[in-house]
């Protein structure tokens, strides 16, 4: 029978981080410093080191993000309130930010069937006519690419787009051109080429954002991990 000892949970993701980035370089797998913060958390999250190479980063998509955040008042806007859920509330509360789901709003599920439209789609709209400078965040649904690709060419310039939405259907073509006009149009984006991602993969991309807004990457400097 194993014997265990007790760790505190800062010191298990401290031990897992160090393990992550020496498997990284085992595998040969290299990520610009700027980028290392947000594929490392994703791979904590999943235990998927592909990620380590299907990660795609628009230019200074990461430094960018995070200066907006210090400045205070941004807003995401997520395809699922599991997204929503895993977003870090301290982290938002200390950079006067938010995160908004309009996913079980009965206005858009109303909205949705009457259009004939999803309701990531009408949560997608109604996000850029409420905050048009907002963190886009897809997990789930390439439809909300699909209508922020629209708005793009209609004009929309939002802060930061995450685009990793899982699934067969329409996921690996909807990731791709929404990045292509992100790096058209200098919008910065965040994305996982292929088929791979989730609400889980979106919430901790937007937690290594936070954390590395407010000085908390390592766990010991967040109160409740001691």
């Amino acid at each position: 029978m194993s014997t265990y000892q007790y760790v505190r949970p800062a010191d298990i993701e401290k031990e897992s981080m160090r393990i992550i980035e020496a498997e990284m370089g085992e595998r040969g797998i290299e990520v610009p410093a700027e980028h290392l913060a947000v594929v490392k958390r994703v791979i904590h999250t999943t235990a998927d080191f592909d990620y380590g190479r299907n990660l795609k980063f628009t230019e200074h998509a990461v430094e960018r993000s995070i200066a907006a955040l210090q400045e205070g008042g941004c807003v995401f806007i997520t395809d699922t309130n599991m997204a929503l859920s895993g977003i870090s509330k301290p982290s938002l509360k200390k950079l006067d930010a938010e995160a908004v789901c309009y996913m079980a709003d009965p206005q858009i599920m109303r909205q949705a069937k009457e259009e004939g439209t999803t309701r990531a789609t009408a949560s997608m709209r109604r996000g850029a006519a409420e905050h048009p400078d907002a963190i886009f965040v897809s997990g789930n649904a390439p439809t909300a690419l699909i209508t922020l690709s629209e708005m793009i060419r209609e004009g929309l310039r939002p802060t930061l787009i995450v685009a990793v939405p899982v699934g067969f259907v329409n996921v690996v073509e909807s990731k791709q051109e929404l990045f292509e006009l992100c790096a058209e149009n200098d919008i910065p984006a965040i994305a996982a080429f292929g088929r791979k991602g989730g609400s889980n993969v979106a919430a901790s991309i937007c937690n290594a954002l936070l954390y590395s807004a407010v000085g908390t990457i390592d766990p010991m400097k967040r109160g409740w991990q001691k």
